[in-house]
């Protein structure tokens, strides 16, 4: 068993460049070496790991599970070594070319987008932001290979990594929306009036049950959802013009009902506040591009008063 202290780190660079190669020739001129230096290393490498590492076969190298293993971990290790030692490079928004990535929920991305490019636009005429929507398993990889800079959404929605950076930006809470006029919706509504109503349900997987269905189960209960919708910005069109209700996140149904009549009452409904958050690599953590594009986040958020 290699111990740290006696293990020369180089040979993680090695290790990087044969795992990817699969071929000691190839991985040589990869590292500016000859052949036999790079058969040398290989050798090192299977001592100190204790295992065969890239074993011979009528198809080519191929790697032992050990190897395999030892692929991604390896990888970070050497991108974290490369941001330790790299200078920091000095940004400037006004002339950056830069393209960034976002990863967001529907909901945060209607709530924050409009000021945030706004700001961006105002400040960094030249950065160009994608906007994606999140995906229901966590982009690990994506955001380790700095494909996706920033991840945006309700917290126990991502469920981050332990490992990732996690900042909340504001809570918010489930509200009632139906059209103006609705003769059933008040603000006194009691469960049982509201149970009745037909509802909305905004699904994304496909679900036919989200945060209302879950607590109305554990109380024995249960709703009629007479609509369920992949998108979440078609939902409160929908309710301005029908008797169906939908349970909505507060600070976008307040946006809404600036543009189309919609009411919002209390839910008759024991549901917790949700903490939105935006979730980074450490990787990106001192890189100063990605310092400024978190200061505009947050900036949008207090000036929205979130």
């Amino acid at each position: 068993m290699a111990e740290l202290r006696n293990f020369d780190m180089n040979l993680l660079v090695a290790f990087d460049l044969l795992m990817k190669e699969l071929n000691v020739s190839r991985a040589a001129e990869k590292m500016f070496i000859s052949q036999s230096a790079m058969s040398h290393i290989l050798q090192r490498l299977r001592q100190q790991l204790d295992d065969p590492l890239l074993v011979k076969t009528p198809a080519g190298m191929k790697p032992t599970e050990r190897a395999l293993s030892l692929v991604q971990p390896v990888n970070i290790v050497l991108r974290d070594v490369e941001m330790l030692i790299r200078s920091p490079e000095r940004f400037d928004p006004v002339s950056s070319q830069r393209r960034f990535v976002i990863a967001a929920t529907d909901y945060i991305e209607a709530l924050i987008s409009p000021k945030l490019v706004e700001l961006i636009s105002s400040q960094a005429p030249g950065i160009d932001i994608d906007f994606k929507r999140t995906s229901t398993i966590f982009p690990v990889a994506p955001m380790e290979q700095g494909e996706t800079d920033m991840l945006l959404g309700f917290e126990v929605m991502l469920n981050p990594p332990k490992h990732f950076n996690c900042e909340k930006l504001f809570d918010d809470y489930f509200v009632c929306v139906s059209r103006v006029g609705h003769p059933k919706v008040t603000p006194t509504m009691s469960l049982e009036e509201y149970i009745a109503l037909p509802h909305i349900l905004v699904s994304r997987t496909g679900s036919n049950s989200g945060q209302v269905d879950a607590w109305l189960t554990e109380q024995g209960r249960e709703r009629r959802v007479a609509l369920t919708v992949s998108h979440f910005l078609s939902a409160p069109m929908i309710v301005a013009g029908t008797d169906m209700v939908l349970a909505f996140p507060r600070r976008t149904a307040e946006q809404f009902a600036q543009m189309i009549p919609l009411q919002i009452v209390p839910l008759p409904i024991d549901l917790p506040h949700y903490d939105s958050v935006m979730v980074w690599h450490p990787l990106r953590d001192k890189e100063p591009a990605h310092s400024w594009l978190r200061e505009q986040i947050r900036a949008v958020c207090r000036e929205l008063g979130v």
